[in-house]
């Protein structure tokens, strides 16, 4: 009887630790949990983009007056490889890449124009059928967008094109909310939701990165518009 009592004593013990040892609800993510594709989000490939683009469902992106190509949205026909500008929904504005930041945010990624004034807001999406993900080029440097997974603190994750070629690094899945004609996306190297950083203060305002476990509201959530002629 004493040692069942004990055994007993001794498994209490262990199941209380193991409470007091488990996360609390709410506790900041951590990069070893995989992000959930939320209800409603589904995910894109070439041909369902070419197809989704060219529905006619959105009006043209706004543009500087004196650009000669007309800035079409992403409800224009689109290849499955195509070149877009890339809109916040969190605070309205176009995606740029910032080409003259100095190391090492060079090509940081910020949602920060309020018009597509030419290269500064352009992306190529390439569709790659084998990981079945996208890499992003940015026209304003001709360099893919990479996730910075081994910065630290509030850069870590940040969206930067930097790379020359694309590995897992520069790839993304893409997911379109039919009711909400919205886009989000999802790196292939940390599985998180690029989020648009509208907290942040001084040259990384409106900053992207990949750190969302799920699309929580408008800070993961874009509108794509089609650019070029």
């Amino acid at each position: 009887m004493r040692r069942m009592t004990s055994a007993l004593l001794s498994l209490s013990a262990l199941l209380t630790a193991s409470v007091l040892a488990a996360p609390v609800a709410g506790a900041t993510p951590q990069n070893d949990r995989a992000a959930a594709v939320p209800a409603g989000w589904e995910p894109v490939d070439g041909s369902e983009l070419a197809r989704i683009t060219g529905d006619g469902k959105r009006t043209e992106a706004p543009s500087a007056p004196d650009r000669s190509a007309s800035g079409g949205s992403a409800s224009a026909l689109a290849d499955e490889s195509g070149t877009f500008a890339l809109k916040s929904a969190r605070n309205g504005k176009f995606t740029a890449t910032e080409k003259n930041y100095t190391a090492p945010n060079t090509g940081a990624l910020r949602a920060r124009s309020a018009e597509v004034t030419g290269a500064w807001e352009g992306f190529a999406f390439e569709w790659h059928e084998a990981t079945q993900t996208y890499a992003l080029k940015s026209l304003a440097n001709n360099r893919y967008v990479a996730v910075e997974g081994n910065y630290t603190g509030t850069t870590q994750n940040l969206l930067r094109a930097r790379s020359t070629g694309a590995g897992t690094w520069e790839r993304f899945s893409l997911y379109h909310n039919e009711d909400l004609d919205r886009w989000a996306l999802q790196s292939a190297l940390n599985g998180r939701f690029v989020a648009m950083e509208n907290g942040y203060t001084g040259s990384l305002q409106y900053a992207l990165r990949a750190r969302s476990l799920e699309v929580t509201g408008s800070w993961e959530q874009f509108e794509l518009y089609q650019i070029g002629s």
